[in-house]
């Protein structure tokens, strides 16, 4: 419905904002799948990564955008709150093949008129990390991811 915007706040945060055309609860029940994934980059579903509260996630996914063009990578991290279908907030940390500093990772979604206003918010550990992570490409990635995630969403 929108194309992502991602702006960077303070020193150590990164926010991304992305409308889409259905409503909280079909664009949280999308991203609980792992096919929304769009070119084969970010990755991202919870019911894949076996997700529980508190509990710990793996997730293999290829990136093929930016600084590490077809490298491989892995995340991992902990779910700390998931709030059907409003909020999901997570600890991540890519593998390439060494362990990122830890991105903390707040994900809204608000009812938007007839669709949904996705908020992501990333908080680095400081500015040089959050300087490397914009770097990457990381936009293309996570746009396509979310064309897909938005037609997934709207979909029978």
């Amino acid at each position: 419905m929108s194309k992502l915007t991602l702006k960077a706040v303070g020193d150590t945060q990164i926010i991304g904002t992305r409308r889409f055309a259905a409503s909280p609860e079909q664009v949280f029940r999308a991203i609980r799948t792992r096919r929304w994934c769009g070119n084969g980059c970010w990755a991202g579903g919870l019911d894949d990564a076996g997700v529980h509260l508190r509990g710990a996630a793996r997730r293999q996914d290829s990136l093929r955008v930016g600084k590490w063009q077809g490298g491989g990578f892995y995340l991992t991290g902990e779910f700390e709150i998931l709030e059907p279908p409003h909020r999901i907030v997570h600890v991540e940390r890519m593998h390439l093949p060494d362990a990122t500093p830890d991105n903390r990772v707040e994900t809204t979604f608000e009812a938007d008129g007839t669709g949904t206003l996705m908020t992501v918010r990333m908080t680095l550990p400081d500015a040089a990390t959050r300087a490397g992570m914009l770097a990457t490409g990381m936009e293309q990635g996570m746009e396509a991811s979310y064309v897909r995630l938005d037609s997934m969403a709207v979909a029978p």
